[in-house]
């Protein structure tokens, strides 16, 4: 069984994250080029001998994969945050939240090709995403991604086919897309069981609701892994799932365990506990440990915390500090964070903001958490409030562009609310969503705000 690549892939980018969780591995890269693609069992052997090594300074401590474990590595931090808001402030928060993730994500559809998120030509994918719209006269970005551009003949540069209904010319609602997928069924996962789940009934609910093409990268071996341990008659939850079962489903043949998968899946989860960031982590930690382990982890709990504080905080330097109390202090995904803190405080510009984080973690695959986690955080501190700034900022950058500038958009229309949002951003959408998914093919954005309202406010007194 392969999965998201086949076999030989999956070795590869295995050994790409062994070599980043500090395994030195010399003499693998000819070893696993040399070995016979349709010897499955020497495939699969040379996987398990890889996926075994541990780093020459032995087990990372201060990136356990645990919740009590990730707790006892946690800086200080407000777990949940005072509220006086109306009724109304907080459904236009709601809709700004759902709002904000639409346009972000629309603004970065077309651009999610490996052009813009890993670079080409001799070139940062941040830089590309510039010629882009420099060649359609739409520079700075101050609108959605044009069609057409210069830089498609100048450069040999190209939009993702299936991002064209996102563009400026055609947009006419938010297009399915999974990084809006995730957020519905973390609200359906809240309708249905509330604030009483755990990763097993995450893997049910995939299986329910999401085809094998509408999962990607770790979400696609975990999905694949889940089919093994689970059965379509029953919904028994096997005795030893937290210890045996799900560690397998996180880690059996995923390279992509610390990739960004589980951080767009945050939104939801900070949206049921808005204003209780504790919680929100929590909530991201139980959906996460699915498929994901260490910096994957943290990135889902990370964001969730930022956006659950949203509602309430709005302050970006405030945000991200919180979102950093809930993950270790120590991990890498921290440290990667706080470095982009940094370097966005004394940015002086877009372009020269992107271009430093781009020699700072440019080391990481374009869809790794780390870099994108970097983004979101550094997009964030720069635009000091202003929703255009950050969400253009946030695609710009490159890497994983429509995740990040839903992720941003998510954060920041929290923050200010829908009625807040520029008409020139938010009516493009004609408050329509397209989500692939039953009773939400289409839906009124407004009406998934105004349900998700509902299932914070049913909740919003619990523990």
């Amino acid at each position: 069984m392969a999965g998201w690549a086949p076999l030989k892939q999956l070795l590869r980018d295995e050994l790409k994250q062994k070599r980043l969780d500090g395994c030195e591995l010399p003499g693998w890269d000819e070893r696993v080029e040399t070995v016979d693609e349709e010897d499955e069992s020497a495939l699969l052997a040379l996987w398990k001998e890889m996926y075994a090594a541990v780093p020459a300074a032995g087990p990372d401590t201060n990136q356990p994969s645990d919740l009590a474990g990730i707790r006892a590595l946690r800086p200080d931090g407000p777990r949940s945050l005072p509220v006086s808001h109306t009724e109304e402030e907080w459904q236009d928060r709601f809709l700004g939240a759902w709002l904000g993730r639409c346009v972000g994500c629309a603004l970065g559809k077309p651009i999610e090709t490996p052009d813009f998120m890993q670079g080409s030509h001799g070139r940062p994918g941040w830089r590309n995403v510039q010629l882009w719209f420099e060649g359609a006269d739409a520079w700075p970005i101050i609108g959605y991604t044009p069609k057409d551009s210069r830089a498609a003949e100048q450069y040999g540069l190209a939009l993702a086919p299936y991002g064209l209904r996102s563009t400026r010319e055609d947009i006419k609602y938010m297009e399915t897309d999974d990084d809006i997928r995730y957020t519905v069924l973390g609200l359906i996962m809240l309708e249905e069981k509330g604030m009483d789940f755990d990763s097993w009934d995450i893997g049910k609910l995939w299986h329910r609701n999401l085809t094998y093409q509408q999962v990607c990268t770790a979400e696609t071996q975990a999905y694949l892994n889940f089919t093994q341990l689970t059965a379509h008659l029953g919904e028994k939850k096997p005795e030893d799932w937290e210890t045996k079962g799900k560690p397998w489903v996180a880690t059996h043949l995923n390279p992509y365990r610390e990739w960004i998968g589980a951080q767009i899946r945050a939104d939801g989860w900070g949206y049921g506990a808005a204003g209780r960031p504790q919680l929100a982590a929590e909530l991201a930690w139980r959906d996460a440990s699915f498929s994901h382990v260490k910096n994957g982890i943290y990135g889902e709990m990370f964001v969730a915390a930022m956006v659950s504080a949203a509602f309430v905080e709005s302050d970006a330097e405030k945000l991200v500090d919180i979102g950093l109390s809930e993950i270790p202090a120590n991990s890498v995904l921290a440290q990667d964070v706080r470095q982009a803190v940094d370097i966005a405080k004394t940015a002086g510009s877009q372009t020269e903001l992107a271009d430093r984080l781009w020699q700072a973690f440019g080391h990481y695959d374009g869809v790794h958490t780390n870099n994108n986690a970097a983004l979101v955080a550094a997009s964030l501190i720069y635009a000091r409030g202003d929703f255009e700034i950050a969400v253009t900022t946030s695609v710009l950058g490159g890497w994983d562009t429509d995740c990040n500038g839903a992720t941003v958009g998510s954060i920041m229309g929290a923050m200010l609310g829908g009625s807040r949002l520029p008409a020139s951003w938010t009516a493009p959408l004609n408050d329509l969503l397209y989500a692939e998914l039953p009773a939400f093919h289409p839906i009124r954005i407004s009406e998934a705000a105004e349900r998700t309202y509902r299932v914070f406010d049913r909740y919003r007194n619990n523990a």
